[in-house]
């Protein structure tokens, strides 16, 4: 299972690509940004970003696309920028036939470090061990994209193992 996590962003938009194996190991298979100039205007950088979108999930074949929830912070104008960029990816996720999933900044911090109030340096130092990544760390949209993956290939190993407890306890009772 090829699992893309997507950090929406109007200026710097974050992926990371990772594989889950039928032993359910973790593999990092890539990460980065895209970033459309900052000199053009919204419109013309969220075309950028829906061209791009659509590119990397042609190229990378993802089997779920995972996009962090929009929380309402102080700034509703920069809320409703952030909201047209992750329709952007979603509509990209769910025109490539992907299975589309999504999860709050503050859960995934959680799930990835403990601490729902980390800071995303933590959750890349902590992400980067996990996952034996060297070597310079990635811009934080990148990190936070892979952390986005991390976390539901996570949770997705936590509900495969429930529903395999289920079903032995079912058969078990029989």
């Amino acid at each position: 299972m090829r699992i893309l996590g997507i950090d929406p962003g109007s200026q710097i938009t974050g992926f990371g690509l990772i594989k889950v194996t039928a032993d359910g190991s973790m593999k990092h298979l890539t990460h980065g940004v895209i970033a459309p100039p900052s000199s053009l205007e919204f419109y013309d950088r969220l075309a950028i970003l829906n061209e791009e979108i659509e590119v990397l999930i042609e190229k990378m074949k993802p089997d779920i696309v995972v996009v962090e929830r929009i929380f309402l912070g102080k700034n509703a104008d920069s809320a409703f920028k952030l909201g047209h960029v992750r329709g952007v990816a979603v509509a990209a996720a769910l025109k490539a036939g992907c299975k589309l999933m999504e999860y709050a900044a503050r859960a995934v911090k959680k799930g990835v470090t403990g601490n729902g109030a980390a800071s995303k340096e933590q959750v890349q130092v902590i992400l980067y061990a996990a996952l034996g990544l060297r070597g310079t760390p990635a811009k934080l949209d990148a990190s936070d994209a892979l952390a986005l993956a991390f976390y539901h290939a996570r949770n997705a190993e936590v509900a495969s193992a429930r529903s395999v407890t289920g079903r032995l306890l079912k058969q078990r009772d029989l």
